[in-house]
């Protein structure tokens, strides 16, 4: 009978792990379509209209549903503001920020560290059990997520002077997604992953507007002179990379926590990989094969069915 609950619990979750790939999947798109982009909007105007395009995706979809907008107490409104920004406003500026200092390959390395510092988190703040599988699990996430990121750009761990400032941002971006996972815990219960998401978004991109006019970075002529592969790329990241994508993590994390969701984002730089293989030509190494085979074990521990007997001993 305990065997069969168990397996009735393993494939309950199953979409919620094709969903969560599908999210990392889109998540890695992301930098395949940011270097689309490049050089044709400044940092902090491409983050406000990919942010205002999310917004204005998720509205719609409200809108199309028919599902209104709840109305959040005081408390919620402050727990909303603290995850628009956080994991909207503060991530944003410290990786646009910090990729000046250091190359997008440095960056995804220190990103790589997310699963650990959610799982880490989750422990000392909600006392979520971390077994030695699970441990196993992220650590293998990591390795493997780093192997991957070496192997594609051996020369990323040669430093400049001032590489120690976009390292120090980098983690901040860390620190951002940790605060942004960990303190949807009762949002997403009480006003489920659509309406938090929402209200998160559309709180961190009126911050995001708000600097990029301060700093005078909004510029309507390269808006103007964007081209069909430039807009593409901007519906890509605004739709489909934050909307639809944000919906989906958070809808992980209710269901099965943000530790076992967390470490899907090792999936992140394996599908920017291989779609740059796919789309841009970029070649594959044999390390990149063995950082997707600790990937993927890595998950598989973190996400598996402990026997009875073997929880015990892990707890």
């Amino acid at each position: 009978m305990r065997n069969l609950e168990q397996a009735h619990r393993g494939e309950s979750a199953m979409p919620v792990y094709v969903t969560l790939a599908a999210v990392t999947m889109i998540w890695g798109g992301t930098f395949v379509a940011g270097r689309f982009l490049a050089g044709s909007l400044s940092p902090m105007f491409a983050a406000s209209l990919r942010f205002l395009l999310a917004s204005a995706a998720l509205l719609g979809f409200l809108w199309l549903a028919r599902i209104p907008l709840a109305r959040p107490t005081a408390r919620q409104w402050l727990q909303l503001s603290l995850l628009g920004l956080f994991g909207i406003f503060f991530y944003n500026l410290c990786f646009f920020y910090g990729l000046q200092y250091i190359n997008a390959s440095r960056a995804s390395l220190i990103v790589a560290l997310n699963p650990a510092v959610i799982g880490l988190a989750s422990w000392l703040l909600f006392k979520e059990r971390l077994g030695r599988v699970k441990v196993t699990g992220i650590v293998l996430c990591i390795a493997g997520a780093s192997l991957v990121i070496v192997s594609r750009n051996p020369q990323l761990l040669a430093a400049t002077a001032d590489a120690w400032v976009g390292d120090l941002l980098i983690l901040g971006c860390v620190v951002g997604w940790g605060v942004y996972s960990l303190c949807s815990r009762s949002l997403n219960q009480s006003l489920g992953p659509l309406q938090t998401v929402t209200y998160s978004i559309l709180i961190g991109t009126a911050m995001l507007w708000i600097l990029a006019v301060v700093r005078g970075e909004l510029s309507w002529t390269a808006l103007i002179e964007l081209g069909t592969a430039q807009w593409l790329s901007l519906i890509y990241l605004g739709v489909f990379g934050s909307a639809l994508a944000y919906i989906g993590y958070y809808d992980g994390i209710r269901k099965i926590g943000a530790t076992r969701s967390g470490v899907f984002i090792a999936l992140n730089p394996l599908t920017a990989v291989m779609l740059g293989a796919l789309l841009l030509g970029e070649q594959l190494t044999p390390a990149m094969y063995l950082g997707a085979t600790l990937i993927l074990l890595g998950i598989y521990l973190c996400n598996k069915t402990l026997a009875p007997m073997a929880k015990k001993r892990i707890l």
